[in-house]
Parts: C-alpha cells; structure tokens; sequence
C-alpha cells in the first residue's frame, strides 16, 4: 500500500509522535510512506528515517484554502492508494476536499472528544471514507452527532513500551528538576491551556501541602495560560512547591521517578502522556471526562475524579501519596494496562486493516 499522511503539528509529542509510530511501523511492514508536514516540524525531520517522501509545506489553518490546490499537486504526483488525514489545523477540512476533487480514498483521525454542530458534523464527515478515533469516548461523541456507526472506527493510540517503563534514575532525576531527596514528587504533563484544568489542582494544593509540606508539584509544558497560571501560583503562596518545568524532551528518564502524575482535565481524547506515565509504572489521579477512564482504570492504575471538583481531586492524591505500598502497586497494574491494550503493534495493525478495507471497498 502507498499511504499519503498529512500531520500539521510541529513539535513531536502528541498526536505528531503517534503519526511517527505509525509511520515507523508501516515502514516495517513494508507498506511506502508519504508525510506532508508543516515546514521546519519536529515530525518531519524524524520521520526521514522511515520515508523519503516528504513535503514540508507551508499550513496556515483552516482559511488557507490554496493548502487544497498544493495537496492536490502532491497527489497527482505520488499517486497514493489512500490519504490519511491526521490532525485538525485545516488538514481535516481542506485535506478531505483535496482527497474528493482528486478521487482518492480518505480516513480521518480524530484524537479530541469537543463536539462539533450537528449540521457541520452531516457535511464534513461526508468527505472521509473511514473515521478513525483514538478512544472509544471520542466515538461515542461522533456517533451522538450522527456519525454512521459503520463508519467510525476506534484504534487507540500506542505508546512505547521499550522507551517508556519503570528505570528511575534518582539521583539523575533530584538534579535535573531541582528537588531535594525523599520529596515526593507530582507531576502534570499537559499543554498550559484551560481544557487541562491546571487551575482546579491549585486549588486543591494549599491543603494538601498542610498535610504532606513537603510535596512538590511540576507542570510540564507551555501554552498560552503560563503566565496566569505563574500569577495564581504566587498568589496562593505556592511558589516553593509548584513551578512551571517546561517542555522536556526527556521524559521517559523523567516519568518513571515521579511518585503520581495528575491529570485534571476537563475535557481529553484519550491523553497519550497518560499512557507514557503509565508505562513507567506511574499511579495516576485523573478527571473521568472523554477516553481518560481507557486508560485509568478507578482503584486499579488510579483515581478518577469528577471534572472540576478540586476537593475530589486533593483527596485523591493524599491517598496515594500517604500510601505507598498502594501507589507501587497500583503502578504495576497500570503497566500491564498498556502492555495489553495499548502497544504500537496493536495501533499499527489496527490502522492496517482499516487502510485495506476501505482500499478494497
């Protein structure tokens, strides 16, 4: 099969690094790649390991409609048996008119559970052949917005396994992030925008450390709410136990000595860094909102809690943190979870089947 992938996303976590994933395990199966990427993307320089054909081109979002005539060009010219559309950004939109006016097959990834206008959902959808979700939560919100059942299709996203896994390197792990040793750590791994829900963890936080002083709390990652969610911090009088670490590119040396990882959000597809925090043997505390309970499982890997509800979610982590015995075992429990339900080989074959079926439609 020759599969022509379009992933608009620069940095490569995400959405962009399970298009990697597929990329890479395809290439292993002998199937030929073809990536049109955003110029200058994380994605397409790691991706020439797995592809020689690759279109960095320039994206401007859902008004760039001259992004359909360049398309277009690419696939009269690699004339691909299929078109996989991977992320949103005018890909989804502009990619699938591109795909129709040249006539070839289109699948679509939707990796976000936000709902959509019934009477955009009866147009748009009729340019995919083939919808592919990331959790069975993304699904559901199609099929709710009238969505054809025979046309959607779950295949989760994968994380890997042989990278992320429970190697904590302790004392690599105190100096790199700048805490003392014996602190418990919590992490959040999460784009600093609202749908993540940083704002009900610091409202849970002051209470916590009256009980645990010692705790300290790391957000990983940037976005447009940095510094809002700096001021709140320092209004709290949180600055010696919350700080706002960054992007890291280091993760998987990072994950696996963290003591819980939390995930207040309010609204997610499924939360891939979820699945790597699991892999590395993390107890979880997460909201039960979208494809999050796929992955934690309640009193098994984790606790979910309601959205938005920071006295649940405080309580939640005071347990884990005050039972260790309980948070290790729970962390081998969400291990298995991932070995069995969420390898690339499972994705990648998932993808496969649903690229010959509708090839062979």
């Amino acid at each position: 099969m020759k599969i022509l992938h379009v992933e608009t996303g620069n940095k490569l976590f995400g959405g962009p690094l399970q298009v990697y994933y597929l990329l890479r395990g395809l290439h292993q199966q002998g199937q030929q790649n073809i990536l049109v990427c955003s110029a200058g993307s994380a994605i397409g320089d790691a991706a020439r390991e797995v592809t020689a054909n690759i279109y960095a081109v320039p994206m401007a979002g859902d008004l760039d409609i001259p992004f359909v005539w360049r398309l277009r060009r690419i696939i009269r010219k690699e004339s691909p048996d299929l078109i996989h559309l991977h992320s949103r950004r005018g890909a989804d939109l502009l990619g699938g008119i591109a795909g129709r006016l040249e006539n070839v097959p289109v699948i679509l990834s939707r990796r976000v559970d936000n709902p959509e206008p019934r009477w955009w959902v009866a147009v748009k959808y009729r340019l995919y052949d083939q919808v592919v979700t990331i959790s069975e939560g993304i699904r559901d919100v199609l099929l709710k917005e009238g969505v054809p059942a025979e046309k959607v299709t779950c295949v989760p996203s994968a994380v890997d396994i042989r990278q992320y896994r429970p190697a904590c390197d302790r004392g690599w792990f105190e100096q790199a992030v700048g805490v003392e040793s014996g602190q418990p750590v919590v992490g959040v791994i999460a784009q600093l925008i609202p749908r993540k829900g940083h704002r009900y963890l610091l409202e849970a936080i002051p209470d916590l450390v009256r009980q645990i002083p010692e705790v300290q709390f790391l957000f990983f990652g940037t976005g447009e709410l940095e510094t809002e969610l700096q001021t709140e911090i320092e209004q709290r009088g949180l600055r010696g136990t919350v700080r706002l670490a960054g992007f890291r590119d280091d993760l998987p040396r990072v994950l696996p000595c963290l003591d819980t990882v939390v995930h207040p959000a309010l609204m997610e597809g499924l939360g891939v860094s979820l699945l790597q925090a699991a892999a590395c043997g993390v107890p979880i505390v997460a909201s039960a909102v979208g494809g999050i309970p796929e992955i934690v499982q309640d009193k098994v890997n984790g606790y979910l809690v309601p959205p938005r509800q920071a006295e649940a979610l405080g309580r939640a982590l005071l347990s884990l943190l005050e039972n260790q015995s309980r948070a290790r075992e729970m962390g081998k429990a969400g291990r298995a979870i991932v070995e069995q339900g969420f390898s690339i080989e499972a994705m990648v074959k998932g993808n496969m089947e649903l690229y010959a079926a509708v090839i062979n439609s």
